[in-house]
């Protein structure tokens, strides 16, 4: 079942100029956050910046420049629930995850599981949404979807 199609755009609203640009992510080691990103996903990093005693930095895709994660990093952040199933994750309120599209999941899984990169469950397909799907984290538990559009 293919998603529906989207409603109108609304370019009369006073927020019409909001788009998305990136997000952001709270972890314990900053430089090894960075090095994560760059060695296992191919990731750039950006720019990076102090703000008061934490360390941040944009990272992005190989070959996108609209969407970035921001690292927060240094001080003394508390320690978070790490999941090993998609669906156990789904009980705590709050942030979850970011979705990256790629061209194969299936692929992408196999490179990442290559790169010994923690994968959260099998690749599944979604037909109310048209997408196969599948769930990987980084060393701190932070969630990462992969989502291919399937017909």
């Amino acid at each position: 079942m293919p998603m529906p199609a989207l409603p109108p755009k609304n370019y009369k609203t006073p927020f019409a100029s909001m788009i998305g640009h990136h997000v952001a992510i709270r972890v314990p080691d900053f430089e090894a956050s960075k090095k994560w990103f760059v060695e296992k996903l191919d990731w750039r990093v950006l720019h990076e910046w102090p703000y008061g005693d934490l360390q941040l930095a944009y990272v992005g895709p190989a070959t996108d420049d609209t969407f970035f994660v921001e690292i927060l990093g240094g001080g003394d952040p508390q320690p978070k629930v790490i999941y090993d199933d998609v669906d156990a994750s789904l009980v705590h309120a709050g942030y979850h995850h970011f979705c990256l599209t790629v061209d194969s999941v299936d692929d992408t899984v196999a490179e990442l599981r290559r790169r010994g990169v923690t994968i959260i469950g099998e690749p599944f397909e979604l037909e109310s949404i048209s997408r196969r799907l599948a769930f990987f984290s980084d060393p701190w538990g932070n969630l990462i979807e992969l989502a291919q559009v399937i017909a």
